[in-house]
């Protein structure tokens, strides 16, 4: 079954364009790397799949839908490399993680029990169990990130994009998204995840794709960090004799 859809979709901000034409498909249960140098459109690739982008050319389909209706249904949760929160808020753990669960309280947003039991399930995966209590922004880099990505757990959306989660976060923290995201696939779940630790990549992914404003490649991670293809979207000059 399709998950990620992206045919052909053209972005303009302005004079600058951050998408020519870009193409991805990605298939239920599967995490997908999304490879390129900062600038090459991946932030913007992730708001065109959110909706959040208005597109000049092509379109998106998550689940077959419309990206929008997608969001509105909760079926869509997105992890970014920065949140612009006010760590000096005073809001726990919890409290952020039970924002997940905002979607399925209704206008009350008056948690219940199933509410509750999702958070806690969510807060147990990631490792932040004995932290539930503590002021979020008293939470190492890693741990905040382990927070917002527990938060779109309980969200318990069919679609997850990462937006570089590994940026800034210690080794344990690391391992314990790369084992989530591969739980989180062999559960069902769709990973659509941008990084630039290429390292972790044949652990994290099924599959990578290459982008440089369009995907230049889409598939195993072994071929997509070969010189031949990587060196594309770095902007390498690869010798001949590496390439082949």
């Amino acid at each position: 079954m399709t998950a990620i859809e992206v045919r052909d979709v053209t972005v303009r901000y302005g004079d600058v364009l951050a998408l020519d034409g870009a193409s991805l498909t990605v298939q239920a249960g599967r995490v997908c790397g999304l490879v390129g140098m900062n600038g090459s459109g991946k932030s913007t690739l992730f708001k065109a799949v959110m909706g959040d982008v208005r597109l000049e050319a092509g379109r998106v389909l998550l689940d077959g839908a419309d990206p929008r209706a997608a969001r509105r249904q909760g079926h869509v949760a997105y992890v970014p490399q920065r949140e612009h929160v006010d760590w000096g808020f005073p809001v726990s753990v919890h409290d952020v993680v039970m924002m997940g669960r905002y979607g399925h309280q209704g206008t009350t947003r008056r948690p219940r029990p199933a509410d509750r039991e999702a958070v806690a399930h969510a807060l147990d995966r990631v490792d932040l169990a004995g932290l539930a209590d503590r002021q979020i922004g008293r939470l190492s880099g890693g741990q905040r990130r382990r927070a917002f990505l527990a938060r779109a757990i309980a969200q318990e959306a069919r679609t997850l994009l990462l937006d570089e989660p590994f940026a800034g976060v210690d080794k344990r923290s690391e391992a314990t998204i790369v084992r989530l995201l591969r739980e989180l696939a062999a559960e069902g779940r769709t990973v659509l995840v941008s990084t630039h630790d290429l390292q972790a990549l044949p652990e994290l992914a099924d599959e990578a794709a290459l982008l440089l404003r369009r995907v230049l490649f889409h598939g195993p991670v072994a071929q997509a960090l070969e010189p031949r293809n990587l060196g594309r979207v770095l902007g390498l000059d690869v010798p001949e004799e590496a390439a082949r």
